[in-house]
């Protein structure tokens, strides 16, 4: 291979190289990155040292690509003469029409091999390809520190003077999509599911905090325990003992007038009746963050929040347990006696309660279950798309997905088994 030649190819990945770390750079999970920073060892002190300024390291990578597009277009321009234009290196200089021609077939050459593929892969390989190639980043970056530092120094007078801004303003940190995202790709790469470290799922709990809707976390209408306040207090105490419940809460005309709730170490203290006994509750509309009622319930030391509808009318009730669970998962004591069925019957045959929510049932088992705002639990999606409630051993096809009613009251759905089918195409 001629020196020419050489020098062209050189150039290419030489282009390719600077062009792939570039995107790399910018595609990388910034949590992976921060963490092969702490090793320890050679290559991670010195991808400390070219990290620590994310624009150093562009600016690097662009001087880098654009001398290495120079020096190849001026020896691609001279070959491409040679191979197809011949002619034009006796009869002096080439017509516009010539440099057309070698501009379009060099900036052909230069998208395909040394932009568009390379930009491809580096980005789908960025986490590993920027560990990788830790030690030829840094020598270029040594190499053209001077260039790039002109070019800083310029770009950041420019921004001071004319934008009003300041580049330093800009700081190179992980979002929170970025620390769910590599949450979720630790909990997926888990060979053992079933006993994944529960502090990594309290973190993913945590991220996902402040997006939950009182509607996500409160106890639905149709399953609250309430007392009208003119109930007597013997009456109370055996609810207590039969549900096994430490709050109940208290109406006036209806469940949709509640006005606070007996706790059941009032009982303790002999009221005259419930009124004496009744604590006071808080009202929270359904849309409002989970995070936003807990920090309503502390201000206002109160440990119950009726949920309202659009309407006024009660949509359920909230507790600080149930926030609490939010964070850690369910938190079940010797009373509770609520079961939830959840049971993989074949590969892809589930038995579900129709109380489970479906975002929970998507990552637990890897479905692709439809989730909107208009519904959380597996049986109100059902209803969502149907329009009613169906009858025993009904079957509704949702995607590609087979559920059939195994289990149904006249208000709503109770057990369902779900059959994941072959998408038709």
């Amino acid at each position: 291979m001629s020196p020419d030649n050489l020098v062209i190819l050189f150039c290419l990945i030489l282009s390719a190289f600077f062009s792939g770390m570039e995107i790399a750079f910018v595609s990388s999970n910034r949590i992976v990155l921060e963490m092969e920073k702490q090793k320890g060892g050679i290559a991670s002190r010195i991808l400390k040292v070219i990290t620590r300024n994310p624009s150093r390291f562009i600016t690097t990578m662009l001087v880098g690509n654009n001398i290495a597009l120079v020096i190849y277009g001026i020896f691609m321009g001279d070959k491409i003469l040679q191979l197809f234009f011949p002619n034009t290196l006796f009869h002096g200089d080439p017509t516009l029409s010539i440099i057309f021609y070698q501009t379009l077939i060099s900036t052909g050459i230069i998208l395909i091999t040394a932009e568009f593929l390379p930009k491809v892969f580096f980005q789908l390989y960025a986490n590993t390809l920027v560990k990788l190639f830790t030690l030829p980043v840094a020598f270029f970056y040594y190499l053209f520190s001077p260039i790039s530092y002109l070019i800083m120094q310029l770009t950041n007078t420019l921004l001071r003077k004319v934008f009003k801004t300041n580049e330093e303003d800009t700081s190179f940190s992980f979002s929170k999509m970025e620390l769910g995202h590599y949450i979720e790709e630790q909990l997926e790469l888990g060979i053992d599911k079933e006993n994944i470290d529960s502090e990594m799922e309290i973190f993913q709990n945590a991220l996902e905090f402040s997006e939950v809707k009182a509607r996500e976390a409160m106890v639905p209408r149709a399953e609250v325990v309430a007392v009208a306040l003119d109930t007597s207090l013997k009456k109370v105490r055996a609810l207590f003992t039969a549900t096994g419940f430490s709050k109940i809460p208290v109406f006036k005309n209806s469940i949709d007038e509640i006005i606070g709730y007996i706790h059941a170490f009032e009982m303790f203290k002999n009221p005259k009746n419930i009124k004496t006994a009744l604590l006071p509750v808080s009202y929270v509309p359904e849309s409002m963050p989970v995070s936003e009622v807990l920090k309503i319930l502390t201000r206002q030391r109160k440990s119950m929040a009726v949920v309202i509808d659009e309407y006024g009318g009660t949509s359920g009730i909230m507790t600080v347990e149930d926030i609490v669970e939010e964070l850690f998962g369910e938190i079940e004591d010797e009373h509770d006696t609520t079961e939830l069925i959840e049971k993989q019957i074949e590969k892809t045959v589930f038995e579900f309660s129709a109380r489970l929510e479906v975002d929970y049932l998507n990552k637990k088992y890897n479905l692709d279950l439809p989730e909107t705002e208009f519904y959380e639990t597996l049986g109100g999606m059902i209803v969502y798309q149907i329009g009613e409630i169906p009858g025993k051993n009904e079957v509704v096809m949702i995607n590609n997905y087979r559920l059939k009613v195994k289990k149904v009251s006249s208000t709503k759905i109770e057990r369902v088994i779900l059959e994941k089918t072959e998408m038709k195409t």
